[in-house]
């Protein structure tokens, strides 16, 4: 298959199946109904379409540790993997945001290519299956639309499919540079689109991803600073049925300046306008009242939370506690992918509750496992973010499942519940061993198949780049 122009990585494919019938042997996984022991898989186009517990492993592919069901990764910004560690000087958000402007200004489409590509690579050895990727940067660095206005969306699938890993794209709609529809700033020009622009991307973006087995297609509006309500509305429209993503409530700069522009607080003013419902993700979230956190959750929308980023930029602490008592579902995400690790947003997710309450294992209910709790939540509300048919080890569902190492020190002797807690909360190194993504074996032994393509493709980039900021 044939996506992008010749790029560094187009040239590579590690050799992945389709098609075929392939049968995976699990000592010990994590399954809907609980764990269960010696568990054949069989799986053909991706998908689970058979297992037995208790069963013999005969001559199926063999995977010695503890399965898990994939993690579904609700939101990144593959991009900006390129700039991790490279804005660590002084100053806030908006000073970071700027940073961050001067760094996409500089990336070719190869260049966005290789950094999506290292990013999944490294996503699937920390035990992210699926990603849905919220891509902005669409024009040239003039701001000129490509010829083909979908060319960076296609860069990103060419990146999922080198990788493996599964792909919700969310091409995302930025026409204005705060409220009241001010106009968008020079660092913005690569993003900016009009309701016409935008649906030619989405077309384009859609036979993109029309190759990639079980790609999802969203709608994603950047925030109630770029898109107004009557353009939310239009966006509602064209969506017809998919996904919808959205930064929201993130700095406490974006409440104050959404009250001066319209007299209600971000999720107070989108849930009096919008009809939010369980298709919708909410990203962040961070800053809201009770009654907004109440009336949030009852939509059945999706709380995506992205601990390491919103930590990394001092955005604040989520409401988790009044979010769970409202019964609210939430997922992880990557965002700028400054460190890249499941367990480790689940962590400080839960640290973060923790230092700001004073006592601990707040989030699972009283005797519940921590670990099992937080892994759980996160898979249902991920699953439900991407629109994909993941989130348990099952039949008819994606064969998507990341194998923990028991032998692991952190996890000698633990077992089943006690296991995922030291998954955790105490393995300070990785413990993944193996990784299957729409049943393609893509990490073996805590290395993903493509690595040393991959990374020699990124290193150029890489070197390039370091002196754009």
């Amino acid at each position: 298959m044939r996506i992008v122009n010749a790029t560094p990585l187009a040239k590579y494919r590690p050799g992945f199946q389709t098609g075929e019938m392939e049968r995976y042997f699990l000592p010990r996984a994590l399954l809907p109904d609980g764990w269960a022991r010696d568990v054949l898989l069989t799986v053909a186009d991706g998908t689970v379409t058979a297992l037995h517990s208790g069963a013999a492993a005969g001559n199926a592919v063999r995977l010695s540790g503890v399965a898990l069901p994939g993690m579904p990764n609700l939101h990144s910004h593959a991009f900006q993997r390129g700039m991790a560690g490279l804005a660590q000087r002084g100053g806030d958000f908006w000073s970071w945001r700027e940073v961050m402007y001067r760094f996409q200004a500089a990336l070719a489409p190869d260049d966005i290519e290789a950094i999506a590509a290292i990013a999944y690579m490294e996503m699937l050895e920390a035990g992210f299956t699926a990603v849905a990727e919220f891509h902005y940067v669409h024009h040239a660095p003039d701001g000129t639309a490509y010829a083909n206005p979908a060319e960076l969306s296609a860069r990103i699938a060419a990146a999922a499919e080198t990788s493996g890993i599964g792909l919700t794209m969310l091409p995302v709609f930025y026409a204005h540079g705060s409220f009241n529809a001010m106009p968008p700033t020079p660092g913005q020009r690569r993003f900016v689109n009009d309701i016409d622009s935008y649906a030619r991307l989405l077309d384009g973006t859609a036979r993109a991803i029309a190759a990639l087995p079980d790609a999802q297609l969203g709608i994603a509006p950047h925030s109630l600073r770029a898109a107004t309500i009557p353009e939310l509305g239009q966006l509602v429209q064209l969506a017809a049925g998919r996904v919808l993503h959205i930064h929201i409530a993130e700095q406490t700069l974006e409440v104050d300046d959404c009250l001066a522009a319209t007299g209600q607080r971000p999720v107070e003013h989108l849930l009096a306008n919008i009809a939010v419902d369980h298709r919708w993700c909410l990203v962040h979230a961070t800053h809201m009242t009770v009654a907004e956190t109440t009336a949030l959750a009852a939509t059945g929308a999706v709380a995506g939370l992205c601990p390491i980023t919103e930590a990394d930029l001092g955005d604040g602490v989520f409401p988790a506690i009044a979010w769970r008592e409202a019964s609210g579902r939430f997922g992880i995400g990557t965002d700028s992918n400054t460190a890249i690790s499941a367990t480790q947003e689940l962590r400080l997710l839960e640290y973060s509750q923790r230092l700001q309450h004073r006592t601990r294992n707040l989030l699972a209910p009283s005797g519940i496992s921590s670990g099992r709790y937080l892994w759980d939540q996160a898979v249902g509300g991920g699953t439900q973010a991407l629109n994909r048919p993941v989130g348990a080890i099952a039949p008819g569902r994606r064969a998507d499942f990341v194998v923990i190492d028991p032998a692991h020190p952190a996890l000698l002797g633990r077992d089943e519940d006690t296991l995922l807690d030291a998954v955790t909360f105490a393995a300070a190194t990785p413990c993944i061993t193996d990784v299957v993504a729409g049943g393609r074996h893509v990490v073996r032994d805590g290395r993903h198949v493509a690595r040393d393509a991959i990374l020699s493709a990124y290193q150029r980039t890489a070197h390039r780049l370091v002196d754009t900021i």
